[in-house]
């Protein structure tokens, strides 16, 4: 058993895992230097989040399946 469950819905990983590619790609075509690789690796976190379908934020605010909708 993983140390997380699952607490964001489909629609809600869709949505992550979309924004988060998208993000990460627009940083490293618009932007230059460093700001553009922190932009990226940001998006990427935040697409894995999806990927993975726990979100640590929401685990803290009780936010999510079988917490706070």
């Amino acid at each position: 058993m993983a140390f997380y469950r699952k607490n964001i819905g489909g629609l809600h990983q869709a949505v992550r895992i979309a924004l988060g590619v998208a993000v990460a790609g627009a940083a490293l075509v618009y932007l230059a230097g460093a700001t553009a690789w922190l932009v990226a690796f940001g998006g990427a976190g935040f697409a894995l989040t999806g990927l993975v379908g726990y979100c640590p934020m929401c685990a803290m605010a009780g936010i999510g399946r079988g917490g706070v909708s």
